[in-house]
């Protein structure tokens, strides 16, 4: 599992033209220009559990008429309740929404709502509407450079980003009560369409009633950006009548939730907690991959591997297992068994970012000529098959040093710095990659990039 994070009080990022395309930055700046500037900001990234919500989103995606290949959802590491959509192919879940939830259907309810919200077209119109300097992109283009549209603007949200005030944040993320109305007709329908039960609309909202009588303060987000009456429920009860699906739970859909959510709540609760909540009578794959993660956090490596091998045993041809196994065993030290697993998960899902990541990542605990060589090439094809992984590019950066490029290896640590936010940081490794590497090479205008943004946000502030 790996994490993107902020740092306290780190200033927001300004997103500029070939680099938002290949790093994604529209992405993690919306989450850190629109975060709490106290809090550190985390986005989780695990490839099973991406692969789990991509499961339950497909159908309603179909449903809505949205493009689920382009689509995001983005978990942002968060106690409160919240979800909510900042552009067209991005929607953010806060994990502790996820953790609250008891059902596939629930997720998929919030999953419809905030599709409903970008099949409306209630995103652009608010980006249409919201007025910043310097002829500033909407966010719209910013997050679309997240799934491979570059803006060509070379000041592209600069101003947004760098000059967000709370104000601004609250009224960006806000809905009117009758998009929020439309919204959950839309979310629904779509719902029906994908043969699930809107009734868990109503159930998702059930556990929001009467917070709106809260101080704001006390209030989870949710509440405070999505408006929840009385009459709205009543309105989403209608619904539900209107869209009976007697179809049942989804088997697969339900299957998947329990992994993700088992996961997520494995590595963020206590261990202890975690193991008292499953039990040893509890066979399924999801507490048996719960017990593996809460023995490795404990730790005991035994255990974790006697839970994750059991699984492997009735899985045998499941990546994420491998995965998962792959990631024990490296950060419990046993580096070559650990390449050992990820080279099956490699095998079975070759192209897969964020596996390929963990494979890097054990051939240089290696410490080998061949390990370094190999792992480079790895890490290379991690990074351009996805722009989000910090930890890539931090693996990056050793491997390129490893091997004499330390321009590329200076860049790799700009661009792990920029994506957390920390532009300061960036900028001294993106000079430095800039006079190591050629002029007008690809990785000398990548880095000339982030000096740009640097400069911008310095303006801003």
């Amino acid at each position: 599992m790996y994490a993107l994070s902020q740092r306290p009080g780190a200033p927001s990022m300004g997103v500029v033209r070939v680099f938002c395309a290949r790093l994604a930055l529209c992405v993690v700046a919306v989450v850190l220009a629109f975060a709490a500037p106290s809090r550190a900001q985390t986005l989780i990234r695990d490839a099973e559990i991406e692969y789990a919500l991509q499961q339950l989103s497909k159908p309603l995606a179909a449903a809505a008429g949205l493009n689920s290949s382009r689509l995001k959802i983005i978990i942002l590491k968060d106690d409160s309740l919240n979800a909510f959509v900042a552009d067209t192919n991005a929607i953010f879940l806060h994990s502790g929404l996820i953790m609250k939830l008891d059902s596939a259907e629930e997720l998929q309810a919030v999953i419809a709502h905030e599709m409903a919200h970008i099949a409306n077209g209630h995103i652009a119109r608010r980006h249409a509407n919201f007025k910043v300097a310097n002829r500033t992109a909407i966010i719209g283009t910013i997050l679309g450079a997240a799934v491979g549209a570059a803006s060509g603007n070379a000041k592209a949200g600069a101003g947004l980003v760098a000059g967000a005030q709370s104000s601004s944040q609250r009224l960006f993320f806000s809905h009117t009560r009758a998009e929020e109305s439309a919204a959950d007709q839309s979310g629904a329908r779509f719902m029906a369409r994908a043969g699930i039960s809107p009734k868990a609309m109503a159930d998702v909202l059930e556990i929001f009633r009467g917070q709106e009588a809260l101080i704001g303060a006390r209030q989870d987000p949710y509440v405070r950006t999505h408006p929840l009456t009385t009459e709205r429920l009543r309105r989403v009860r209608g619904y539900a009548a209107a869209y009976p699906v007697d179809a049942g739970k989804n088997s697969s859909t339900e299957y998947w939730f329990a992994r993700a959510r088992g996961k997520l709540g494995a590595f963020l609760q206590n261990p202890r907690f975690t193991l008292r909540k499953v039990g040893k009578k509890d066979q399924s794959d999801a507490a048996l991959m719960m017990r593996a993660v809460a023995y490795h956090k404990t730790p005991d490596l035994d255990n974790a591997l006697r839970e994750i091998n059991a699984l492997i045993a009735r899985r045998p041809n499941d990546a994420f297992l491998y995965d998962l196994k792959g990631q024990i065993l490296l950060e419990s030290r046993r580096f070559a068994p650990a390449v050992t697993a990820y080279a099956q998960a490699i095998k079975l899902a070759p192209d897969h970012p964020l596996i390929l990541g963990g494979y890097g990542r054990a051939l240089l605990a290696l410490k080998t000529k061949e390990g370094d060589r190999r792992a480079l090439k790895v890490l290379q094809k991690a990074r351009a098959g996805d722009d989000l992984s910090a930890g890539v590019l931090r693996d990056l950066a050793v491997a390129y040093a490893r091997s004499g490029q330390n321009g590329q290896a200076s860049l790799s640590t700009a661009e792990r710095y920029a994506l957390s936010g920390r532009l300061n940081d960036a900028a001294l490794h993106a000079k430095r990659a800039s006079d190591l590497l050629p002029n007008g090479s690809t990785g000398w205008r990548r880095a000339q990039d982030i000096l740009a943004a640097a400069k911008t946000a310095e303006k801003r502030r």
